[in-house]
Parts: structure tokens; sequence; C-alpha cells
């Protein structure tokens, strides 16, 4: 009988190696797919920042798109306002003509993002306006815009232009 056990045994030892051998296979696919889970979620991930990154981009653009041609009207403003500070006396459809044309294309431009950057009587703001020089403040408080030699402008918040000021002199 002994003879017969061993080949029993011999086919249960076969069996059990076997068995371990599929775990070990079966482990191995399990960590495998958990792998390419994980690479699939990252890359998911990676797109999906991508795509917001791409949408940034192109909403920039978007905003951004008409600084070059509302950079080149601002001298076109700059003598509108001149004018109309040299017509300031005069009335007559000459000065009416200007004044609507100076408004209408100022709404264009608003409408396209541009501000105007006017800060006669406000604090001096360096992060939009350019002092050239400063002056006694008078009734003035210290540090305030007394003048606007030109103004300023600003695209959707951004600075197109600082207002070139006199600043009233600090004490």
């Amino acid at each position: 009988m002994t003879q017969n056990e061993t080949p029993s045994h011999a086919h249960e030892s076969a069996e059990a190696s076997l068995e371990a051998q599929l775990r070990d296979e079966i482990a191995a696919l399990h960590s495998e797919i958990e792998q390419l889970r994980m690479d699939s979620l990252r890359e998911r991930a990676d797109l999906e920042n991508q795509r917001k990154r791409v949408a940034r981009d192109v909403e920039q653009a978007r905003k951004f798109a008409n600084e070059r041609l509302l950079g080149e009207l601002l001298p076109v403003f700059d003598s509108l306002d001149a004018g109309l500070a040299a017509a300031v006396e005069q009335s007559g459809p000459l000065k009416e003509g200007m004044e609507l044309t100076y408004r209408q294309l100022l709404k264009v431009a608003a409408d396209n993002g541009l501000a105007v950057v006017d800060p006669a009587g406000q604090p001096f703001n360096p992060d939009h306006h350019q002092a050239i020089s400063q002056a006694d403040p008078g009734q003035a408080a210290p540090g305030t815009v007394l003048q606007v030699f030109q103004k300023g402008y600003l695209l959707n918040e951004r600075l197109l232009r600082p207002a070139l000021v006199v600043v009233a002199r600090q004490d």
C-alpha cells in the first residue's frame, strides 16, 4: 500500500503546488489590474487638467485678442480729449459732433473690455498711475492726484497704459 499512497501523496502535492501557482498568478493579475486602474485614473486627471488649462488659455486669448487694436486707438482717445478740452468755451455742431464721436468710441471700447483710468482727486496708485512730478498739495491731501496729463487705460482689469499724473507732495 505504500506504493499506492506515494502516488496519491504526489498527486496531492502537485495539486497544492498548482493551487499555489494559480493563487500567485491571480494575485499578480489583481496587482496588474490595480496598477492599470491607477494609471487610467492618473491619465484621466491629467487629461482633465489639460482641458481646464486649454479652456483658461482660450478665455485669456479671447479677453485680450483685441489688445493691440485698442492700444493703437489710445492716441485717438488722447486727440479727442485734447480737442474737447480746447473747445471747452465753444459750442455748436462741431463740438457736439466731437463729443458724440468720443462717447461712441468709448462705448465700443468699453464693450470690448477697455476702462478709462482718470484718477484726478484720487489717491495715487502706483499700479495704475505713473507720477511725472509732485506739487504742493494746496487743499488736497498728500499723495492725492492733483492733475492728469494723460488718462490711463485698463483692458479687462489689466493695465494697458498707466495714467500720467502730478501727485500732491508729502510734507
